[in-house]
């Protein structure tokens, strides 16, 4: 044995406590060392982090504007907006600026002078503020920056919003500015054309799907995400659909197919998803399997007769096609078969 390895070993290695007492310090050392290099922040700049530095003041907009043209044309977008023409309690007054979540911004211009901005602004040259002193938005959690935006925007007029909390959206830090282009111009809202987009550069198995030969025709900007689904939420419908159930949601276009029947096809009717795939399939009519293999799930295929003239196939020869082919009113029916039971034929 090596005589640095053999000066190294422990003295009673027959007695175990010892070896585990080795991990256990490691992880306590560990354990120490994360939270020396994560401390919790003071309170003090918690609250700075929030609501800016406490010995700043609100000085409106146009004085903000004044001692920096940095972000004229973000202004321009702001008060072309539909928050930013909020009418105030005052006249002359805007209920929402660029302090209404940047925070007060006094110290943001202190000593800048007006006349020496606008000498710089004439040469092509912009002054900007101190940023440092304004609320820092990015640096706030995902959670924190929404509250910014729902204390406007959770009143009853966005009835859409009152669900954003328990949203699949917000449990994934996803914040409203990912979605709305707040500083890009004065339309805010997402429109059918923008939409797809959007939505598909995180849904990227719905991306594929939406590639596929049948498919609802959203890649076509003809209809929208938000079609079918609620992105701020929808109080616990499957998938954030607009309406409680799949049958309702899919019903409220396709209500040909899931009107009350005399004759309804079982439990299928109660969920389109066990036939249709709703974002897109390879197969006709987004089906999630090809006829009559889909059908044959569930019943047990039956021989039909052979078509007439010549044929090599006998007379109820075990020949199977689309079923929907004589059964075309597989959603539901009024009327019986010609034998008597409801088997969808007319």
């Amino acid at each position: 044995m090596r005589p640095d390895i053999r000066e190294n070993a422990p003295t009673k290695p027959g007695r175990r406590g010892g070896w585990l007492l080795v991990p256990a310090l490691a992880i306590l050392a560990a354990c120490g060392a994360l939270k020396a290099r994560e401390p919790l922040g003071t309170l003090q700049e918690y609250k700075e982090m929030l609501l800016g530095h406490p010995d700043a003041q609100y000085v409106g907009t146009d004085r903000c504007l004044e001692a920096c043209h940095t972000h004229d044309a973000r202004r321009n977008d702001l008060a072309n907006s539909t928050m930013g023409q909020q009418p105030g309690s005052a006249e002359g007054e805007h209920r929402v600026d660029c302090e209404s979540c940047h925070g007060p911004g006094s110290l943001a211009i202190a000593g800048l002078d007006h006349d020496e901005v606008e000498a710089a602004a004439a040469r092509g040259i912009k002054i900007p503020c101190r940023y440092e002193t304004l609320t820092p938005i990015k640096r706030l959690p995902a959670g924190a920056q929404d509250l910014m935006c729902l204390n406007c925007h959770s009143s009853s007029a966005n009835p859409n919003l009152h669900d954003w909390a328990a949203s699949s959206h917000a449990t994934a830090e996803v914040t409203c500015t990912n979605c709305h282009p707040i500083h890009a111009g004065p339309d805010m809202l997402i429109s059918f054309r923008d939409q797809s987009d959007l939505c598909l550069k995180c849904h990227e198995d719905q991306r594929a799907k939406m590639a596929m030969p049948s498919r609802h025709p959203v890649m076509e900007r003809k209809m929208g995400c938000n079609s079918c689904h609620e992105p701020h939420g929808s109080g616990g419908a499957e998938s954030a659909l607009v309406r409680p159930t799949v049958r309702e949601t899919c019903g409220s276009c396709h209500g040909d197919k899931i009107a009350p029947f005399s004759f309804a096809h079982a439990d299928v009717i109660d969920d389109c998803e066990t036939c249709h795939d709703p974002h897109g399939a390879p197969n006709d009519d987004m089906l999630v399997a090809t006829e009559p293999f889909l059908c044959m799930q569930c019943h047990v295929g039956h021989p039909v007769d052979a078509a007439a003239g010549p044929s090599s196939l006998e007379s109820k020869a075990a020949f199977y096609t689309r079923c929907s082919n004589c059964h075309s009113t597989l959603h539901g029916s009024h009327l019986p078969s010609p034998s008597g039971s409801g088997t969808f034929i007319r």
